[in-house]
Order: structure tokens, then sequence, then C-alpha cells
């Protein structure tokens, strides 16, 4: 037998794995090794993950556990690296000897997230992946923002990351590359949306799999599932490509793959083959996405998974995630979870995909504060929801306020025409800052109002340095205006004179603001407001 025909890169015995002790020492370790270094949370990171593999290998770790300790009728994670191999080759029952636990095997057995072929001819596969860049599903614009096939030197755990990736989060990439069932449509994303505690990977690990094994049978019965003799790893099949495995044979918390790989090895190390497929692997379309998963939240109105857009975890999206109702939370979102004086952090991960192409990659943490939880789990989202909504509100009138001075400072100090495009797009350009740094500080001021003792105290004191960052980029933004002296000094006191009255002006919504501004003007400074 050659090398080309044989099992190698055994995650049930082979130490392909590396991370980071919390200490920062690396190791290498074979999969069950991991999940009880996990359980003892001992975990600081991996090295070679790239960060959008982040959500993939989390959710896989998870969802592997789950299946593991859900069909050995466990509810806690095992003790012993022998106990989780056992577990895992239980998994696998017709395959004793562990094909599908490695990276490489004969191409009619599994391997690891990689189907049989029922025939075993990959001859006539004609796509070849070099590297594991090259196989991953990120794909960026013209090869600009982030160089394919660069990995040249790389070992089995790129790999693993990079098919972890692909099999699990890719979308719809042209004719015969059909992408996961698990998102709303070819050309959406696969949102990794959680509640996190205090603590490492293992921590979150920890606590998304308790999630998961607690809600399975919740799971199987809304979604249409099957918890008893489901399909849990959808790699363990032959797949001619011309077929779909139906959803509701599939267990609650399956493992998918979208396409046909399979990983070879020759004398410079492995690669990768693949060919299309005529149909996808699950036929899910009419779904939209919405297949219990833990880490989704469903846009219930239209019944979609959330699918993440190019300007990523916006204030809004978070926001309306948090405490609006629009979304149904993936079960990973539950507070309620943990001990009450634990401090929680949503986290937020996920591509934003275009036709043919990734967007950007967007990961965003946002500390939920003790007082937040605690509404939340009293049922007063509603009340949460109302104070982030006039935050939201606020912001907006400040940014259109600003929009406008800084088309009249565009426009020589004149109002601006419909027709005038320039000095629109100018004030577009510049203004954009501005919500830009509040999106970066929103929950830390949202935060810090619902925590005070005196929250209207605090709303003024926000209102008012919201106005004053407001003011502070129109000001900046002097020195690109008119050049001539006597435009320069007309646009600029124009601009002001509109910002600081319409402060004052009952146009203004925010009545904290007109109300303060109304009592403090100073006419004799030509509209400039007195400082307080």
């Amino acid at each position: 037998m050659t090398p080309e025909e044989g099992l190698h890169y055994s995650l049930l015995e082979n130490p392909v794995i590396g991370y980071r002790t919390l200490d920062g020492k690396a190791k290498h370790v074979s999969l069950p090794q991991l999940l009880i270094v996990l359980a003892e949370d001992s975990v600081r990171d991996f090295p070679a993950l790239r960060p959008h593999q982040r959500h993939p290998w989390h959710a896989f770790l998870v969802q592997l556990a789950a299946l593991a300790l859900a069909h050995t009728a466990s509810t806690r994670p095992l003790e012993t690296e022998e106990e989780w191999r056992a577990a895992l080759l239980a998994l696998t029952p017709s395959d004793p000897d562990g094909a599908a636990w490695c990276l490489v095997s004969p191409p009619e057995r599994p391997a690891l997230l990689q189907a049989p072929v029922a025939d075993g001819r990959i001859d006539g596969w004609k796509s070849v992946h070099r590297t594991p860049d090259e196989l991953d599903m990120l794909v960026t614009s013209k090869n600009h923002d982030l160089k394919g096939a660069r990995m040249r030197r790389c070992a089995a755990e790129d790999w693993l990351f990079a098919l972890v990736s692909l099999q699990t989060q890719e979308g719809f990439m042209g004719q015969q590359n059909y992408g996961i069932s698990r998102m709303n449509g070819g050309f959406a994303s696969r949102a990794g949306i959680g509640v996190a505690g205090e603590g490492g990977w293992g921590a979150r690990w920890r606590r998304d799999l308790m999630t998961s094994l607690a809600t399975r049978a919740h799971t199987a019965e809304t979604r249409g599932l099957d918890a008893q003799t489901g399909i849990a790893l959808l790699w363990l099949m032959p797949w001619d490509g011309n077929s779909s495995l139906t959803f509701n044979s599939l267990d609650p918390h399956y493992i998918e793959i979208c396409r046909r790989i399979r990983l070879r090895t020759n004398e410079n190390g492995l690669h990768a083959i693949g060919t299309g497929t005529k149909a996808p692997r699950v036929s899910a379309k009419e779904l939209n996405g919405v297949t219990g998963d833990l880490w989704t939240p469903v846009d219930i109105a239209a019944a979609k998974a959330l699918t993440i857009a190019d300007e990523g975890f916006h204030y809004k999206l978070l926001a309306e995630l948090l405490f609006g109702s629009k979304f149904l939370p993936g079960a990973a979102q539950d507070i309620g979870q943990g001990w009450p004086e634990e401090r929680l952090s949503l986290i937020a991960q996920g591509i934003a995909r275009g036709q043919g192409k990734t967007e950007r990659y967007h990961e965003r943490r946002v500390p939920i504060s003790p007082k937040t939880r605690a509404l939340i789990l009293g049922g007063q989202q509603t009340t949460l929801a109302r104070i982030a909504g006039e935050h939201i509100t606020a912001i907006a009138e400040l940014r259109d306020l600003l929009w406008t001075a800084l088309s009249i400072l565009f426009n020589n100090g004149k109002a601006v025409m419909a027709s005038n495009n320039s000095a629109k797009d100018k004030a577009t350009r510049f203004a954009g800052p501005f919500e830009q740094a509040e999106n970066l500080r929103f929950f830390d001021d949202l935060s810090a109002e619902i925590e005070a003792n005196a929250p209207d105290v605090q709303r003024l004191a926000w209102l008012l340095g919201l106005v004053e960052r407001a003011e502070a980029v129109l000001r900046s933004v002097f020195d690109a205006g008119p050049r001539s002296s006597i435009q320069r000094y007309r646009a600029q006191s124009a601009a002001l004179s509109y910002f600081h009255g319409t402060l004052r002006s009952a146009k203004f919504s925010i009545t904290e603001l007109t109300n303060h501004y109304r009592q403090r003007t100073n006419t004799s400074t030509g509209g400039d407001i007195e400082r307080t």
C-alpha cells in the first residue's frame, strides 16, 4: 500500500492541532486531548487559526462534542482522553479504524469533512488547491485585500482549519459550487452570535456545549429534525454530487459539508482536489437558513436567518439583536446561564458575502453590564430598546445636522441646491467619521446611562458630548472648505450659525438639547454657544 492509499493525519491519534496555554506555551494535541484542555479552560488561542475561521472552528468543536455526549447519554464533558476517543469513534460505527477522522484516506472511504467516492475514482477531478488558503472560502475582490495561495509553508492544521471553514460556512460560488444549508441563500452568510462569560476558549465552548445539550430535544421538535437516528456527520455517506440529503433526516446538531473535496499526499506534502456537484449536499433552500443553528438569529417576520451586510455589526443591528423584537435569538445568545455576578459579553462574528466573492470579515464583542443583564432577565427589554432607540435617534439627528452644516460649508455658505452634488458628496465623505466614532463607543455610552444613579443627568452629559464631537468634526473640516479668504470666513460662519441655530430651534426634536441651548445662548457671539 502506497502512502497515497493509507490513512494519514488522524485527529484521534496524532497531535495535529496547535494551541497555546494560558501562560503562552505552544503545544500540539490530538482532538480528544484538545477536548480535555477545553473542558479545563486551558486554551489561550490557536496561533494558526485565521480570524474568519474562529466561529466555524468554535462551532465545529461544540457540535462535535454535543453529538458525542448525546449519543453516549452523557450530560457533561468527559474526563479522559480515552473516553473522548471512544465517544467520537461511536459516531462512526461503520468506520472502526477511524478513517473518517483522518485528513487523508483512500477515496472510497470517508475522511474528515470529506465524503467517500463510491467507485473511488477521482482522476477526473479538475479543481486543484495547493495551499490551504486557496482551498478556504475567503475570496477578496481582484485578489487585492488579501492575497490568495500564499501559504506555501504550511502544516496539517492549516489544512484542517481551511477545510472546516470551507465545508461549514461557504456559500454559492458559481455553477456546481453550492453553499451550506445554515444560511439564507447562496450569497448570504453564516452568522456567529453568542454570549461568552469570563474565561477563554474553553469557558465559551463549555457554555455553548451545555446549551446545545439542553436545547437538543426542542430543536429537533421545532425544526423537524431527528434526534434519535438522524444523520450527524454528513461526510460519512458516499456522495455522487447528483443527489441531496433531506433536511428532516438530519440530527439537530448535524455537521455538514457543501463541497466534494479530497485531501491527498505527495512528495510535497498535502494538497486538495475537488469537483463540482449538480445538487447541494442538503436540500433545504426553502428554509432560508432557519435550521435551529445555535448561533443564528432569525428574522421573525421574514422567516429568514440573519445575513451580515457589508457594514457588519453596526450598533443599530447589535442593539436590535440585544434588545429588539425583530429577531429570534439563537440558543447560544441566552444570557440566563451562569452566575448572576458573572460578566458577560455578546460576541458577533461572520463574513459579509457578495455575488461570487466575500466582502469583509466582521467581529465585535459587546460587554453586557450587570444592570442590563438584570433588566433583560426581568422582562424589561422594551425599556432597554427604548433607551437604545433614543440614543440611535440622537446620533442620526446630529449626523444629519452635521451633514447639512458641512454642505453649507462646501457651498460657500449658501444652502445647497438639489443639483449641487459636489457639496453633497463632500459633506457625506466628511460626516462619515462622526457616525463611525459613535458606532465604536455606542454601547459604552449606553451602559453608562443604564448603570447611572441619575440617568437623566447622564443622558444630558452624553448629549452635550455628542454635540461637541459633531462640532469638532465640523471645525476640523474648515481647512478643506473654500480657499478664498472672503468665502472661507463666510462659509465657516454660515455653517456654524446653522449648526448652533438648529440646536435651539423647534425643528430639532431632542428637547433636552433644545432647552439647554436656549437657556445658554449668548447672542453677542454671533451664534456661538456658551460652554458649560
